[in-house]
């Protein structure tokens, strides 16, 4: 595995690489109680204080993504979640190459649509998701959209000046 600062650049490379756009980003970091919050479903289960703890122990970022069956396609690009298996099966895999155990394995991926929506609105709070599939997703489908590497995102064109949440 790849020492864990060299992560968030690969993991952002991958997301380019495979033609993901990014809606949103940014650099977090969440505390115990944000973390038992976000892990809540799995609250009483042996892993449980292992994924809250790694969740709360730095900075992190999160992604909104978009692409075509973004949900399938981001899971099968981060690889199992568990990492001796991600190694064996896909070492090319985001686990597979950076991950170090099941409960530290690198990266998240929403499981479902609805999930992702949970997720969104867990960490952009300020994200209209309803507005964006109104204004900027039909014009992301038609190509008009361009790379900005300042922000770390995809911009709709003719939205330079304007920041819509």
């Amino acid at each position: 595995a790849q020492p864990l600062r060299l992560c968030p650049q690969a993991v952002h490379e991958t997301i380019l690489r495979h033609r993901f756009l990014i809606v949103r980003a940014k650099e977090l970091r969440c505390g115990r109680e944000e973390s038992r919050r976000f892990y809540r479903e799995h609250a009483g289960r042996f892993f449980y204080q292992r994924l809250v703890e790694f969740m709360a122990s730095g900075p992190m970022w999160a992604y909104i993504l978009a692409h075509e069956n973004a949900v399938p396609l981001w899971r099968s690009l981060m690889g199992p979640t568990k990492v001796f298996r991600a190694r064996n099966s896909v070492p090319d895999s985001i686990r597979g190459a950076y991950g170090l155990t099941d409960t530290r394995n690198t990266t998240h991926g929403s499981d479902s649509p609805a999930s992702a929506s949970r997720e969104i609105a867990f960490f952009f709070p300020e994200f209209n998701e309803q507005l964006w599939y109104q204004r900027e997703e039909p014009r992301l489908r038609c190509g008009q959209v361009y790379y900005n590497a300042e922000e770390r995102v995809h911009c709709v064109v003719g939205d330079e000046e304007k920041e819509l949440t």
